[in-house]
């Protein structure tokens, strides 16, 4: 029998073929010395045997071309290549034989090693069977109009039927358990849940890393076998990596077949060797030992981080029980517990979050941990883009280096030369990162702060243009003249009351910035207090602005800008930070509007705008427009 895992079994009255990985076990006792007359009576299929003259032969140097290739280089490959084993296998919903093939786009690390191939289903499978000139059935009706190839959405099952059980006409879920019941019944499958787990190679040849808490005999094992790695006491904990001269790792020598690779730790040979009686070796008692030279990788500090942040300065343990509970743990029935928000791009959703929720599963089933989650929220944030360039080679050229030019053909110019402008993601590999620092030293941290929140939702991608920083640079400018005189640095609040059109302005933006902020809208928090700023600047363009409103203006603005906040609420007389002053909360009586205002159109173009009280009937509303001398 093969074994195959999937996750579609409302499918397999489509099967037509079986695929094994090269590597899968099987495939040894499954190759045969001479190749079968097909089950059809016709003549096997040339396309079929890989030009072999035996499964065996043909097999075999099929398997060492896919050798050659990583598991990702055969995961993307375009072009689907295998080879019949010349094994037959028997379709246990209708007994049909199917044809056992070996192929590179089927991994030994994923299910079984082996899949059940729907090529009705399936578009890797749909071009398998293309190229072989195998059978396509579909199973899964698509819907009219349909001239795709392999259909992979939901629908009625179709042609999937036999004396004992038929699925047609049932949607994907109820085909799914129908199918599933009557396999388990027939000892022909069961339901299983399967992790796509891997081995994960958790070492480095380079220094930067934790280094292993482990060492090895010397002289090498009594027996001769293997050296074995034994733990080290815990009073040699940590282990801290020593001073190097060279950082880099020795590779093969190029003119030298006996030279083996070198880590960097390996050079270090008064930390590599030590004597010492480890607990962990007790037959042995005092002796000689050598350090692993390897280290671990990033991954061994970047999965359980955000649990030794809570307790930073414990020597005894990564956290302290109790601390990790109040900050982590469940806060309710249904609440796994966990950091309340995590921030990342899309990229960490497959390797960080992978990892760090795996350590921490493992943390929580040993009982280290009271949350059984790691993270309780995932944002993930769009990208930064910008302008990139390339010259006539098709290389990428330093961003900051161009030149608008219009004697160019393209309108750019770089060391002189033309070069074409595109659009990307910021990053290294275009060559188009803006840093930082410069734009702090320019500008100051809080615009270049300011600038990024505002530019768009936090989850999309958004432009940036260094052009329009100066845009956020002078909102933070108005904003200080609101409270401080430029030319003598006195300042400009009042102790006045503010006026009811100001109290209004206030308190819809406190209400808009207190729902925008936990929402993670802050380009939208951000033109509310730009809107506040303008109305403020527009009413008290000589000075006095209300310390009523200038100190919830400055609340608002901290979280965004922290270091102009800060330092206002400092020259405001308050002698302690606002972190810890409470947040403005609006008032509901102001944030009802008394007026409303209305544009009116005639022909399809606004000819005025009147403003009438908010609770104005049809009646008022036409009245105050026909008196109104632009329109009548």
């Amino acid at each position: 029998d093969i074994e195959v895992f999937t996750t579609r079994p409302d499918t397999l009255f489509g099967a037509t073929y079986l695929v094994l990985a090269p590597e899968h076990p099987m495939v040894d006792a499954l190759v045969g010395d001479a190749w079968p007359a097909p089950n059809t009576g016709e003549e096997l299929d040339g396309r079929w045997t890989g030009g072999g003259d035996a499964p065996a032969e043909a097999v075999a140097a099929y398997r060492g071309v896919v050798a050659q290739r990583s598991d990702l280089e055969r995961q993307e490959a375009r072009d689907k290549t295998g080879v019949f084993t010349g094994a037959w296998a028997t379709n246990p919903v209708d007994g049909e034989p199917l044809p056992v093939f070996v192929a590179d786009y089927v991994l030994m690390g994923y299910g079984t090693g082996a899949i059940m191939a729907v090529p009705g289903q399936d578009q890797r499978d749909w071009d398998f069977a293309t190229v072989f000139g195998l059978p396509i059935r579909r199973t899964v009706q698509p819907p009219e109009g349909f001239d795709g190839e392999a259909y992979v959405g939901a629908g009625p099952a179709i042609n999937s039927a036999n004396d004992e059980v038929s699925l047609d006409g049932l949607d994907v879920d109820e085909a799914k358990a129908t199918i599933t019941t009557w396999l388990s019944g027939r000892g022909a499958g069961e339901p299983v849940v399967q992790y796509k787990l891997r081995d994960w190679l958790f070492s480095r040849q380079r220094y930067w890393g934790e280094p292993f808490p482990v060492a090895y005999v010397a002289d090498g094992e009594t027996d001769g076998g293997p050296s074995i790695p034994r733990a080290l006491p815990d009073a040699d904990l940590p282990v801290l990596l020593p001073d190097v001269e060279d950082y880099s790792p020795k590779s093969f020598a190029p003119d030298d077949r006996d030279s083996s690779p070198e880590s960097p730790l390996a050079r270090a040979t008064e930390w590599v060797a030590f004597a010492e009686d480890l607990p962990s070796d007790p037959e042995r008692g005092f002796a000689d030992y050598v350090r692993e030279t390897n280290t671990m990788p990033q991954w061994a500090g970047s999965c359980w981080y955000y649990l030794r942040y809570l307790d930073p300065h414990n020597a005894e343990r990564f956290v302290d029980p109790d601390v990790e509970r109040y900050w982590l743990g469940p806060q309710g029935p249904g609440d796994p517990g966990g950091v309340d928000l995590y921030v990342g791009g899309v990229e960490h959703a497959v390797l960080h979050l992978l990892y760090a929720r795996f350590w921490h599963k493992v943390l929580y089933d040993l009982g280290h941990v009271s949350s059984s989650e790691p993270f309780r929220r995932l944002f993930n944030q769009g990208y930064v883009q910008a302008w990139a360039y390339t010259d006539a080679r098709g290389v990428y050229v330093p961003a900051e280096e161009v030149v608008e030019s219009a004697d160019a053909p393209t309108g750019f110019t770089w060391n002189g030369e033309p070069v074409r402008q595109e659009y990307g993601k910021m990053g290294k590999s275009l060559r188009n990162v803006v840093t930082p620092d410069d734009m702090c030293a320019v500008y100051g941290a809080d615009t270049f702060r300011l600038y990024e929140m505002s530019t768009g939702p936090m989850e999309a991608s958004r432009p940036w243009s260094t052009r329009d920083v100066v845009g956020s640079h002078r909102f933070l400018q108005r904003v200080w003249r609101l409270a401080v005189d430029e030319q003598t640095g006195e300042l400009r609040d009042a102790d006045a009351e503010p006026d009811r059109d100001t109290l209004t302005a206030l308190h819809k933006a406190i209400d808009g910035v207190r729902t925008d902020l936990p929402a993670m809208h802050y380009n939208t928090a951000v033109a509310k207090l730009i809107e506040l700023t303008n109305h403020l600047t527009k009413t008290y363009p000589a000075g006095g602005t209300p310390r009523s409103v200038l100190e919830p203006l400055l609340l608002m603005l901290a979280p965004l800008c922290p270091h102009l906040a800060e330092e206002l609420w400092s020259r405001l007389g308050h002698p302690d930070t606002l972190a810890f002053a409470p947040f403005p909360e609006a008032d509901p009586a102001l944030l009802v509007e008394d007026t409303v205002e209305y544009p009116i159109q005639i022909n399809g173009k606004v000819r005025s705008r009147i403003t009438v009280p908010a609770d104005a009937d049809e009646d008022a509303v036409r009245a105050a427009a026909l008196a109104d001398p632009k329109v009548v």
